[in-house]
């Protein structure tokens, strides 16, 4: 069985010999048209004036808003609004803090077992807060969850272990005779 290209001329890129064009520089203009710039303030490369006062500066642009684009920034792009908080992160959305006194708990019940399902049942209702209020903190409450109702059913285990240890002590101790 031969293989044979599809019709309409075409040609595979990866075969080898000549292609058929060479590939598309996505800088180049299109059809002539040079490619629009970004509008500029001024030019920070732009040889100062020798005739100038010193500490002389040039008045700016009249019809600018003020601080827009922040002046002294040689770098700062015409046409887009100065940084709210430069370096840093935007503020996000509020952690549900029943959501987080629930993973607490659950994590106490390590060492105090009466805590693990208090968590737990907490890490129930922080997660409803959470799906109606939108915050943030579902992993939390998820984690609070698990690990409550885990610690809780190992707490109930060792009492129900302790519990037939006892009977079964008593049963051996009130058998023997006198």
């Amino acid at each position: 069985m031969t293989y044979s290209p599809p019709p309409g001329g075409w040609h595979d890129p990866s075969a080898a010999g000549p292609q058929s064009s060479p590939p598309v520089d996505p800088t180049m203009p299109m059809a002539g048209n040079p490619i629009p710039t970004q509008p500029t303030s001024a030019d920070p490369y732009a040889p100062a004036d020798p005739y100038a006062a010193p500490g002389y500066a040039p008045p700016g642009n009249p019809y600018a808003a003020p601080g827009y684009p922040p002046a002294g920034d040689p770098y700062a792009a015409a046409g887009y609004p100065p940084a709210a908080y430069p370096g840093y992160a935007p503020p996000s959305s509020k952690t549900n803090t029943l959501a987080i006194v629930a993973l607490v708990l659950s994590l106490v019940g390590f060492t105090s077992c009466i805590t693990a399902p208090i968590g737990a049942i907490m890490g129930h209702v922080a997660r409803k807060q959470i799906r109606q209020t939108g915050e943030q903190g579902e992993g939390m409450a998820k984690a609070a969850i698990i690990v409550g109702w885990i610690l809780t059913a190992l707490l109930v285990l060792l009492i129900i272990f302790y519990v037939v240890m006892i009977i079964i002590a008593i049963n051996s101790d009130s058998s023997s005779t006198y």
